[in-house]
């Protein structure tokens, strides 16, 4: 009787802390009336990643804007970042090649490729699946440089799922925003 009791009165609690459950991460198909949607300005919010080489930039990078326009060939799209790294504003330009039959972008820095999967969300979030590496990488931007706490907690569970700890997501924020060319402010929306 008394193991029959423990059982009644533990199992809600059991289920209470169960871990939620994790939706697959369903990329966006690239098509013709794809690409003009994610054209424009966009804030990186967060982002998490184990890759070594990777983990350093997150941790200094504290404010990130970019923007895409179209490129010079269909498969291309321009890239102006703006990025605030400890205390030092860069901006950088680059292309992104994106490749419509297997639905990925990839980008060279460095001479290091970095390919991704965009992640089907809503219209106003790009969320990365960084796909070339061997250990899970999810990053999040959107159209503001804020998410509503739905959105947060929705990217959160993916990260959960993923196996992350709160350690290792890192952040970014509007209050470190670098001065863009010209002297305006990174909080104005025309950006790039």
């Amino acid at each position: 009787m008394l193991a029959t009791l423990t059982l009644f009165l533990g199992l809600p609690l059991a289920l209470a802390t169960e871990s939620p459950s994790c939706a697959p991460l369903v990329p966006i198909t690239f098509d013709n009336t794809t690409i003009p949607q994610i054209l424009g300005q966009w804030f990186y919010i967060t982002g998490a990643s184990r890759y070594p080489p990777h983990l350093a930039e997150l941790r200094a990078v504290t404010f990130a804007a970019f923007s895409f326009s179209p490129g010079s060939h269909e498969d291309e799209l321009n890239c102006t970042e703006i990025i605030r790294m400890n205390e030092t504003c860069v901006v950088k330009n680059s292309t992104i090649q994106v490749f419509q039959q297997n639905s990925t972008m990839a980008h060279v820095d460095n001479g290091v490729v970095s390919m991704a999967r965009l992640i089907q969300s809503d219209k106003d979030l790009l969320i990365l699946n960084h796909i070339n590496i061997d250990v899970p990488s999810l990053s999040l931007s959107a159209r503001t440089p804020n998410v509503s706490k739905e959105h947060m907690e929705e990217f959160k569970a993916h990260l959960q799922c993923l196996g992350f700890t709160e350690e290792e997501v890192f952040y970014t924020s509007i209050e470190h925003a670098c001065p863009l060319p010209g002297g305006e402010d990174n909080a104005d929306p025309q950006l790039g």
